[in-house]
């Protein structure tokens, strides 16, 4: 642990994390930590435009910088744009910048800044590294992203024992959640059918496999959630639940109205992507399908958090494209609904214990 940066006590912090969502979520321990080591100092959060509802409001930060990557293209409008981006984060006078992101565009910013300590992540890529003072390597031992995050934190001397997870819902969107919500039956399971790469996508008939099972043993209440682009996965859905009543938010919520919904839920099923992880934060029991990554290393953390992995000979591949999707049906749908009959049963022992 480097002993200049245990003895530091700066006033003015920049934290560097742009995306992705889930990302942002497991980066948002460090700053709590950090806060408590540092009371006096003020926290500066430079975030992806998309996601700036994410970490507005933080009680433990003073300022958000909205970084617009669309805008930002490689034409001269575009450059200027981010010259422009970068003159602003030199104007706040950071007296230390942290790369919690570990590429070249983030490597960038944080030499912008000008801060004389600038910190990151050991597994800096793309050439970041060289623009950083200090890089900060977790022990051998720790795997999952979230630990290796709060390691930058522990090497400012900050006490990472109990990670923390602040999100900030809005009364309105909380109030806004609850009116949707208001006629679904309890307990409600929300379904997650999206995700980035085909490769972690379980099938939607998967998911209605486990919604049927749920409705016929539990009496739940169904809502299926997603980005726009996963409006083709929620009526894919919709059909194979063949009638089930189903409250279909794919694509029709903000981030803060997801986070929202989230909260009011019973069990949150999801493949491994942004929403699982931002269920998990807010202190949603959730279940994670992990069919091509491993929830070792990218799992919803915490210990409301379940994971249903798959066991196929390649996994985890962690590949984008594949032809043979064994995992799809290697990982059936009798395999995870043990673990959202579990979450379910543990919501009707916490209610009745309240």
């Amino acid at each position: 642990m480097p002993t200049d940066l245990i003895n530091l006590k700066p006033q003015r912090v920049c934290l560097i994390k742009p995306s992705s969502l889930g990302d942002v979520v497991h980066a948002l321990p460090v700053l709590s930590a950090l806060r408590d080591h540092w009371p006096q100092a003020q926290f500066t959060w430079v975030i992806n435009k998309g996601l700036r509802g994410l970490v507005e409001g933080h009680p433990d930060l003073h300022e958000v910088i909205s970084f617009d990557r669309a805008a930002m293209t490689a034409t001269p409008q575009g450059i200027a744009r981010f010259l422009q981006f970068l003159n602003v984060l030199k104007s706040r006078h950071f007296d230390l910048t942290i790369d919690l992101q570990g590429l070249l565009r983030s490597g960038v910013m944080a030499a912008a800044t000008g801060a004389p300590i600038r910190v990151g992540v050991g597994e800096a890529r793309e050439g970041s590294r060289m623009f950083l003072t200090h890089r900060i390597r977790p022990e051998p031992t720790v795997t999952h992203a979230v630990d290796k995050l709060l390691a930058v934190a522990e090497a400012f001397d900050a006490d990472v024992r109990l990670p923390r997870f602040e999100v900030t819902i809005r009364d309105e969107d909380r109030s806004w959640a609850r009116q949707v919500l208001g006629t679904t039956p309890r307990p409600i399971l929300v379904l997650n059918p999206g995700a980035r790469w085909l490769t972690k996508r379980w099938p939607p008939a998967q998911f209605a496999a486990v919604a049927r099972r749920a409705v016929a043993e539990r009496g739940v209440g169904l809502v299926v959630v997603g980005a726009p682009e996963d409006r083709p996965l929620a009526e894919s859905l919709r059909a194979s639940l063949a009638g089930l009543p189903l409250l279909d938010l794919a694509g029709r919520t903000t981030l803060g109205q997801l986070a929202a919904i989230a909260s009011l839920c019973d069990v949150f099923l999801s493949n491994d992507t942004g929403p699982l992880h931002l269920a998990a934060a807010v202190g949603a029991k959730t279940v994670g399908v992990f069919t091509c990554t491993s929830p070792l290393l990218t799992g919803a953390y915490g210990p409301r958090a379940f994971s249903a992995r798959s066991c196929v000979w390649c996994a985890p591949s962690f590949v984008k494209n594949c032809d043979r999707l064994e995992c799809m049906s290697e990982l059936s749908a009798d395999r995870v609904w043990p673990l959202v009959q579990t979450q379910l049963d543990k919501g009707r022992v916490d209610q009745s214990a309240a």
